[in-house]
């Protein structure tokens, strides 16, 4: 399935996590275009066009030899900039037989691949995700397939008042979330959700290192960037205790668009203490998987699949106060599109 959907072109999406892509070659659609990543033998990533320009076939599934992959159809090789190097029926190159390459760049273990005009791909526009590794730490991390447009995605961890409904199993507060008070503001282009819950129960996160029912102050910082990069702090200390003292989580929640209605769900989390423990790590793991695969997951793909097509805004949602941070997201994002395509047609 391709799209044809509107995105922002000119950005950074995540394509993969960075020890996903080796000699091993990867195919991935993203925002509905069929890719190949693989690492190239200088050590460097490349994001090319799956798609052989002479019959179309996957070079996913051909072979590779050095930096040059070979379509599994007719041999035709192929570099890791995009140009046909080798034709085994003739010492001439076909002509216009090259492959679209995308810019990429790797941080905090993250591959990124630039969408749009390869000449505005700045490197200092990747979204910042340094905590998730900070220290020389080796987050958790996942991927998960979501049967939904990645704005949903966006819309659930804008508005984490939902944990008390949704996530029960895993990060319920017990009511902490009706104690607390919620801030949304705007930096830039940037956004932060903010949830500041005073004097309430340890939560789930500081178990093993607080007692439970612990006293403790609470905060949940979510900051957005276009098109859907979240970076959450998790946070508790002794009340009135500075943060800095307290039991930190972050986590990377970032979603990029397969096909107009699937998205890739990137996910890690870290943490400040039990860094190197093993049981720790699988308490955290089956945490996050019992979040994000038993709980998000059904609730966002059943609730955009019960619009039976409709558009988002065409449904007329109604508006809560907790909804100000999924709604102002997706208000950026249409002004960013719209000022995009409006500099396209100029």
């Amino acid at each position: 399935m391709t799209t044809t959907g509107k995105y922002l072109r000119n950005c950074w999406y995540m394509a993969a996590w960075s020890d996903e892509v080796g000699e091993t070659m990867l195919r991935r659609r993203l925002l509905g275009q069929p890719i190949l990543l693989l690492r190239k033998q200088d050590g460097t990533a490349a994001a090319l066009t799956d798609r052989c320009p002479h019959r179309f076939a996957p070079l996913s599934e051909g072979t590779r030899e050095g930096d040059v992959v070979h379509c599994p159809y007719h041999g035709l090789g192929f570099n890791a900039e995009g140009q046909c190097v080798h034709n085994p029926f003739s010492d001439t190159l076909p002509k216009g037989a090259n492959l679209r390459v995308w810019p990429t760049q790797e941080r905090d273990g993250i591959l990124w691949f630039w969408a749009g005009d390869p000449a505005l791909a700045d490197p200092a526009l990747v979204p910042d995700f340094a905590p998730i590794i900070k220290a020389g730490l080796a987050p958790l991390k996942g991927l998960m397939g979501m049967k939904a447009p990645y704005e949903y995605a966006t819309d659930n961890l804008m508005d984490l008042s939902h944990i008390e409904f949704v996530h029960k199993g895993s990060f319920a507060g017990n009511g902490v979330i009706f104690a607390g008070k919620h801030e949304l503001r705007q930096e830039e282009k940037a956004l932060w959700s903010n949830w500041w819950m005073p004097d309430v129960p340890a939560p789930p996160h500081t178990l093993g290192i607080y007692e439970p029912g612990t006293p403790t102050d609470h905060w949940l910082d979510m900051r957005w960037q276009a098109p859907a990069s979240m970076l959450l702090e998790v946070g508790a200390t002794r009340v009135g205790k500075p943060r800095e003292e307290g039991v930190v989580v972050h986590q990377a929640h970032i979603i990029t668009p397969e096909t107009d209605g699937t998205s890739h769900y990137f996910w890690a989390t870290t943490r400040s203490t039990d860094q190197a423990h093993e049981q720790a790590d699988a308490m955290v793991k089956s945490l996050m998987e019992q979040a994000f695969i038993v709980e998000d997951k059904p609730i966002i793909e059943t609730s955009y699949a019960n619009l039976d097509g409709m558009d988002f805004w065409e449904a007329r949602p109604a508006f809560l106060g907790i909804d100000a941070g999924g709604t102002k997201a997706r208000r950026v994002l249409q002004q960013m599109i719209a000022e995009e395509e409006a500099a396209l047609a100029a």
